[in-house]
């Protein structure tokens, strides 16, 4: 197969260095702020195996869309993929299995570990109507920033970057000389259930690989920027990751679970004081923050881009006669996740945005394997996984391991969500076939 390619008249200005730079942007953030406790509540101190399983997995992963990402210079990253590979039926489940599963279940994770990490303060956020309040507050107050003007969304999401990933950095370089070797031992033997169930979790901040592959038509060079920037990007987090996971259990020991809502707050309240603790719920709330004007600007576009296309409901494409905004779809998403947020906490949205993924990751790995059967000749050399289908076949186990661990709720769900959009598919064609008839 030739790299799949289309005229999009878009300027290539994405190298090595904005890849890489834009993975560890997207993947490093809301997730370690609250993570590192609730793995260690099942774990201890053997928690760090679960980066270790979720690290393997995610460079196993991060290698096939090397692969396939590789051969594709149009944009349109994972549905891309799996639409060139196994046609429109699968494009169109993942489309949707990855905006609202990945997206807004996501979201509603995201702003349940925002209001967790608030609470630190604004102890009243423990009160349900309060809560509620204060996320249709956060909800509400995008959507209206992004309604307005896209720029107010883009330079918000500008603001919030700056101040994510230096007070993490800070953290785990002053916390190092706060650690008590004592608390990093291990007094559990780990088992594969356990390890299995907090990687599942674990890896929700793990997610976002995908992110800046959608910008397919304008990365440079592809067949070198694309598996590069994906090692680069995805070495980094992990080293970030393991090295926040070290210094929160080796700084609070068997007191980390007292601080399942900001472990990293408590961290920096050892070791810089009152206004360490102050820094840190700041840069936890503003990356939060971040991750969801970032999703309430772009997801959106995707339901405003299917309505406009006749796959989603029509009022969706309207456009504001004044700000000239996707208001409706911008509304509806927003919608949707404040309703997800209010009806679950952030450890059981996390989980279901992680399985998700995990099938739209499955699906690449697959595509990875089906795009190198159908290949020919190529017109110019691409990046290929070295081992034949071993490093696939070894991605996919991990991905259908880890899925395993769901519950048989959280199975059946998934299931019917498939069950219901497939119906919608097969329904869709129908009626467009018979308005192409009638046509005739």
């Amino acid at each position: 197969m030739n790299p799949v390619s289309t005229k999009e008249n878009l300027k290539r200005e994405i190298g090595v260095r904005s890849l890489t730079l834009a993975i560890l942007n997207i993947t490093a953030g809301s997730g370690i702020f609250v993570i590192p406790a609730i793995i260690a509540e099942g774990l201890g101190a053997t928690a760090i195996l679960a980066y270790f399983v979720c690290g393997l997995l995610i460079f196993l992963i991060g290698l096939c869309f090397a692969e396939v990402g590789s051969k594709t210079t149009a944009s349109g990253g994972v549905y891309t993929y799996i639409e060139t590979a196994f046609g429109p039926y699968a494009g169109f489940l993942a489309n949707n299995i990855y905006w609202i599963g990945g997206s807004v279940f996501s979201d509603a994770a995201i702003a349940n570990a925002l209001a967790n990490t608030l609470k630190y303060f604004f102890p009243f956020l423990d009160n349900e109507i309060f809560r509620a309040l204060f996320l249709f507050f956060i909800f509400g107050g995008l959507a209206l920033l992004n309604i307005r003007s896209v720029k107010n969304g883009v330079r918000f999401i500008e603001f919030a970057t700056l101040g994510k990933l230096i007070p993490m950095i800070v953290l785990v370089i002053a916390g190092a000389s706060f650690v008590a070797t004592e608390n990093l031992r291990w007094v559990t033997a780990p088992t594969i259930s356990n390890i299995g169930t907090a990687s599942l979790l674990l890896f929700f901040a793990f997610l976002g690989l995908e992110g800046p592959l959608s910008n397919g038509g304008e990365i440079k060079n592809p067949k070198r920027t694309v598996p590069l920037g994906i090692f680069l990007g995805v070495s980094c987090v992990l080293v970030l990751y393991i090295a926040i996971q070290l210094v929160t259990q080796g700084v609070l020991g068997a007191n980390i679970t007292a601080h399942k809502d900001a472990p990293l707050a408590a961290v920096a309240g050892i070791a810089f004081g009152k206004w360490g603790t102050i820094l840190i719920i700041a840069a936890a709330a503003l990356s939060m923050l971040g991750a969801l004007g970032g999703e309430i600007l772009s997801i959106p576009r995707i339901l405003f881009a299917g309505a406009r296309d006749g796959l989603m409901p029509k009022p969706l494409a309207k456009v504001h006669p004044r700000f000239f905004t996707p208001h409706i779809a911008i509304v509806f998403y927003a919608a949707l996740g404040f309703l997800f947020a209010i009806s679950g906490g952030f450890k059981q949205l996390a989980t279901i945005a992680s399985a998700a993924v995990l099938i739209i990751y499955l699906g690449v790995v697959l595509a990875s394997i089906k795009l190198r059967k159908k290949e020919t000749a190529p017109t110019e050399k691409t990046f290929r996984v070295p081992g034949g289908v071993i490093v696939p076949l070894l991605a996919t186990c991990g991905i259908v391991w880890l899925l395993s661990n769901l519950t048989r709720p959280e199975l059946t769900g998934i299931a019917i969500f498939i069950l219901v959009f497939s119906l919608i598919y097969l329904v869709t064609k129908l009626v467009k076939r018979k308005g192409w008839q009638r046509k005739r």
